[in-house]
């Protein structure tokens, strides 16, 4: 898995994930993710569009980083997955944390309203 940051505005970051996050690359995810956290308001898409695979463990990064982000009065959301992981998210029960869109683009705008 490759992880890759932009940043949109000075308070969005885009988390962009390509190839598989399994139990192999989670530890590069954590290790990505508590670089975002350590800002003071954490405000993350996270781009699924050239993510192939994840499994749980891969998940479980996002959920145990949720409480630090609510903390902070910051979020994150997806956006871009491929049939195959929006259904993985629908199963797990994500969408009842974070919010889902269809693109980047429409998260980084439902982040200025």
């Amino acid at each position: 898995m490759r992880a890759t940051i932009t940043d949109h505005r000075s308070d969005v970051s885009v988390l962009h994930l390509c190839g598989e996050l399994d139990a192999d690359t989670a530890s590069q995810l954590h290790a990505t993710l508590a670089d975002l956290l350590d800002r003071p308001v954490p405000r993350i898409v996270v781009d699924l569009t050239e993510l192939k695979f994840c499994d749980s463990v891969g998940l479980s990064a996002f959920i145990t980083s949720k409480q630090v982000i609510a903390a902070r009065g910051g979020w994150l959301s997806f956006a871009g997955a491929n049939p195959f992981l929006a259904q993985l998210m629908e199963t797990v029960g994500l969408g009842r944390y974070f919010a889902i869109f269809p693109e980047v683009d429409d998260a980084i705008a439902a982040a200025q309203m």
